[in-house]
């Protein structure tokens, strides 16, 4: 048997602590000689600490001393080498200590539980369940819901935001990300202050986040103080992050180790807003399986309790028709994900018909937002609208790459811009003959109103123009619609004057 003298730790002072691990706890024995003998030293590390955690619970040990002597202990097997490996060490035994393991493999994949709420830790202490008793107060002293960005992003609720693919999401997502940091309102929404945000892209590679993050910074004019030390960008292909996955015999688990991981490390950074795009990847579970999604959901609204914070998952369309309106019901998969979130946000696409509408030449750049779950489908007019701006980063010749950037765009004003004088002349025209409601006759109401507004039909923007100022005038029932007789005695209808 190896003597307790060979467990030493560094050259410190008596004063300060026992040389020998035998005199701080005999436990320290067993731990220093199975790290001595496994292969895998940090792993015989968590172990120690996972082992350790039920004498800091219970008092026997001081949460310091026991830090400081498992530390003592990876360093002896030159688990310490620099502050990046420390740092590392100190994560995994304030996991370990906490109960919750921080090395995610196969070994801790087998030991995951299919409960989202109860680690597997937990579950021998669990207590019975019991009712709370309703505890009746003044309402005005109930705290305000925690909003940090408009109505999209709330502390402690999931948000999701459900959109085709090509759309632009994620230069929107990148917009907002940088609004949020800067405290600046970008796309028109100011934060409630400049917030850390974790942004997880976990389908590009680390450089293409970077590529629109910078062009949007050039577009917006964000410099690097604008931003401090309150962004964190991670790429799924460096970083994955698969928080459940399927087990052969206990089908869709939660991996407790993941969560245990993320949370402590939201905690750790202050994180107020953790987006995930996209949300597929952060989990192997059938999509079609409302349970298994459920789940997932559920599990995004404990790290939302736990680290304080408002996670935004971002999340694709089933297939679609190009036109077809995208709501809560077109995400991918079973609803219960959706049903989970407190707010649900839809993109849509400009369509043709919008297009023409707005006077648009190409309405593919165009797109608008609302909160399906809030509200019903509000008209196109009322919606968040956004465009697509083509950003060159300078990287290479001909002002190298291109990156879209998102931007605010308003929906024309038909009346902006007009005055009373402007409706006397086109009523004076309109007087003066017969004219039609359909806009493909020859005698088309539009016209008059195009002469006196100083608009050229033939321009796709003059006419859209021109066809909503007609709909607002008889909307205010300025102009009025009424049946007669053309030329040929045919029934038609005419727009005249409103008396």
């Amino acid at each position: 048997m190896e003597s307790d003298t060979t467990d030493q730790v560094d050259e410190r002072g008596s004063d300060e602590r026992p040389r020998l691990l035998s005199d701080i706890h005999p436990v320290f024995v067993v731990v220093q000689r199975d790290a001595a003998l496994a292969d895998d030293k940090l792993r015989s590390i968590e172990q120690a600490a996972l082992k350790c955690a039920p004498l800091v619970a219970g008092g026997e040990l001081e949460r310091p001393t026991c830090v400081d002597a498992l530390l003592d202990i990876a360093r002896n097997h030159g688990l310490c080498g620099n502050e990046r490996k420390r740092e590392e060490v100190e994560h995994v035994i304030g996991m370990g200590l906490s109960g919750t393991a921080a090395l995610v493999d196969a070994r801790a994949r087998d030991d995951v539980e299919r409960s989202p709420l109860i680690a597997p830790s937990d579950r021998g202490n669990q207590s019975p369940i019991k009712a709370t008793p309703f505890v009746w107060r003044d309402p005005s002293a109930i705290p305000t819901r925690d909003w940090l960005y408009g109505h999209l992003l709330i502390r402690k609720f999931v948000t999701a935001t459900v959109a085709p693919g090509g759309v632009g999401k994620s230069s929107l997502v990148t917009a907002e990300t940088l609004a949020q940091v800067t405290g600046k309102p970008l796309l028109g929404i100011r934060p409630v202050r400049p917030l850390r945000v974790w942004l997880w892209s976990l389908e590009d590679p680390q450089e293409e986040t970077e590529r629109k993050l910078q062009a949007a910074a050039l577009h917006y004019g964000i410099r690097p103080e604008d931003v401090g030390d309150r962004l964190f960008v991670n790429s799924g292909r460096d970083t994955p992050l698969v928080m459940a996955e399927m087990n052969q015999k206990s089908g869709a688990m939660v991996v407790r180790p993941v969560i245990g991981a993320l949370v402590d490390e939201i905690k750790r950074r202050s994180v107020d807003v953790v987006v995930i795009d996209p949300f597929v990847s952060c989990h192997r579970v059938p999509e079609n399986d409302n349970g298994a999604q459920d789940m997932v959901l559920k599990e995004w609204g404990r790290v939302s309790e736990l680290g304080n914070c408002a996670p935004h998952v971002i999340d694709h369309t089933r297939k679609m028709g190009a036109d077809s309106e995208v709501t809560t019901e077109s995400s991918r998969g079973g609803k219960a994900k959706t049903d989970a979130c407190r707010v649900v946000r839809v993109v849509n696409r400009m369509t043709k018909e919008e297009g023409d509408r707005a006077g648009i030449e190409n309405h593919r750049l165009y797109f608008r937002t609302y909160n399906d779950k809030a509200n019903l489908q509000p008209p196109a007019e009322e919606s968040d609208w956004f465009k697509l701006n083509s950003v060159h980063l300078g990287n290479g010749p001909l002002g190298g790459d291109s990156v879209g950037v998102v931007a605010p765009w308003k929906w024309p004003d038909a009346l902006a811009g007009i005055t009373g004088t402007d409706f006397e002349k086109a009523t004076t025209l309109i007087r003066a003959g017969r004219w039609r409601e359909n806009v493909q006759a020859a005698d088309w109401v539009g016209k008059p109103i195009a002469e006196a507004l100083g608009l050229d039909l033939a321009n796709k923007a003059d006419k859209a123009k021109v066809k909503a100022v007609l709909k607002s005038w008889m909307a205010a029932s300025s102009l009025a619609v009424v049946d007669g007789l053309d030329d040929d005695r045919k029934s038609r209808k005419f727009v005249e004057v409103a008396e």
